[in-house]
This record gives structure tokens, C-alpha cells and sequence, in this order.
């Protein structure tokens, strides 16, 4: 029989020579960039769920008015009243009662590109969130106010794109002063804090859907209506629906 001093020898003789021929395997081997050619889709998978597994526990932690029950709870009254006050519909209904009400052309022209851009952000984000298709959190809680329009999917966060929207539009149709600037920043910072606290959205989803209403602003101004563009499509929207009716008319009569 051997003893256990010589098997322990043996074994890391063994050892030794099994790491030599694997370490000349892999240096006699491939090259070293075809090497790091397959390891480039772990190490990118590996790197997108590290950046998600933060995303959701830094969710998660700023969820604290989730619930009357979170640490938070009781300023989630307030909360909810910025989340209110970026939601789509007291906007549409602000933005159309301005129009109508408006003194000058001017201020019609703004209202209407207003009341254009808003329908493109609910477009844009309709159509994003169809193509992620990404859950809202876990720890959502829903109420009155947030149930009219409920929303599965999360990402991007429609308040914060359309507070970052309406922020630059203020900024750069109304605003001319710098409290008023510090004000709408300030409001569209908020707005979209709302949706961290209230366990709404994901970071990621807030922060993309800044980053989208700020360039969207770009595309309204692109697509910008003028006032005068407007009554000429009007008029000959018009002008074409008169000779359609009158064109009617006109086989009508011919035929008796």
C-alpha cells in the first residue's frame, strides 16, 4: 500500500502536468483574436444584464411612494399630483381650449403646433412601446387617476417624454425669462421623477423618454404649421369638396 504522503505527490504531480498540457494546448492552439471573437457576445450579454440588474435595484430603491405603506407614503399626494399634471389629457384640454380662446394668430399658430406635437409624442411612444414590449415593475401600484388609460408595457415613459417635449417647446415659443426657464426645467424634472417614486417606470424607461421628447421638439419645429399654410389646406379642402357636390349635382340633374 502507498502511503498518503506519496498519493498527496502524486496527485499534485498529476495537477501539474495536466495545467503544462492544457497551458501549451491553448498556446499552440488558435489565434488569440479568434479567442476573443467568441467570447465578445458572453462578455456583451454578461454587460447588459449587469446594466439591467442595476436598472432594477435602482428602481426599486427609488420606488419609496409606491404605496401608503412605503417609506415615503406620505408625501405621495403631492407625488401624484406632478404625475398628474404631465398626463396627456389636461394638456390636449389646455392646449384646445387656448386655440379656441386665442386673441391673435400668433397665438393660435403656437397652440395648434402644441396641440400637433402632443399627438405625435402619443403616437411615437404608442409605437416604441408596442416594439419593446417591456413590463412595467413589480411593485407598481395602480389608482384612480392612473387607470384611465392603463398601460402594460413601460418603456419609454410617456410623462417624461412629454414633459421634456413640452419643457423645450415653453423654452422656446413662451418663456423669455430665467425664473420662468428654472420653472418649466424644474416641472419637467419633477414630472418625470414622479414615475421613479411612484414605482411607475424603470430608470432606463425615464431616462430614454427624456432624451426622445427633447429630440421631438426638433421634429415638431421641422414640421412646424403656420397659420396662413393651415387656411390655404382649409380652403382648398374646401374648395375641392364644393366641386365634388356641385360635379353630383350637376350628373344628377343630367340624368333626369
Amino acid at each position: 500500500m502507498s502511503s498518503p504522503t506519496s498519493r498527496r505527490n502524486s496527485c499534485r504531480g498529476s495537477r501539474a502536468s495536466f495545467r503544462g498540457s492544457s497551458c501549451s494546448h491553448v498556446s499552440s492552439g488558435a489565434p488569440t483574436e479568434d479567442f476573443t471573437v467568441s467570447l465578445s457576445q458572453p462578455m456583451f450579454a454578461i454587460t447588459l444584464r449587469f446594466l439591467l440588474a442595476i436598472d432594477l435595484w435602482l428602481s426599486k430603491r427609488l420606488g419609496v411612494c409606491a404605496c401608503e405603506e412605503s417609506p415615503w407614503g406620505s408625501i405621495r399626494p403631492l407625488v401624484r399630483l406632478l404625475e398628474f399634471s404631465g398626463h396627456v389629457i389636461p394638456w390636449l384640454i389646455g392646449t384646445l381650449y387656448t386655440l379656441l380662446r386665442g386673441e391673435t394668430a400668433a397665438e393660435q399658430e403656437i397652440m395648434l403646433n402644441l396641440a400637433l406635437a402632443l399627438l405625435l409624442d402619443l403616437l411615437l411612444v404608442r409605437v416604441v412601446k408596442t416594439l419593446v414590449r417591456r413590463r412595467r415593475p413589480a411593485q407598481n401600484r395602480s389608482d384612480i387617476l392612473s387607470t384611465f388609460f392603463v398601460e402594460r408595457y413601460s418603456f419609454p415613459s410617456g410623462h417624461a417624454t412629454r414633459a421634456a417635449m413640452c419643457a423645450r417647446f415653453f423654452l422656446a415659443q413662451l418663456v423669455d425669462t430665467a425664473s420662468m426657464r428654472v420653472l418649466v426645467v424644474g416641472w419637467a424634472f419633477l414630472v418625470s421623477l414622479s414615475r421613479l417614486l411612484l414605482a411607475r417606470h424603470y430608470v432606463t424607461d425615464v431616462g430614454f423618454g427624456l432624451a426622445m421628447g427633447y429630440c421631438q421638439y426638433s421634429l415638431v419645429e421641422r414640421l412646424w404649421v403656420t397659420w396662413d399654410c393651415l387656411q390655404d389646406v382649409l380652403l382648398m379642402q374646401l374648395r375641392e369638396t364644393l366641386n365634388r357636390a356641385c360635379g353630383g349635382l350637376w350628373m344628377a340633374a343630367w340624368k333626369h
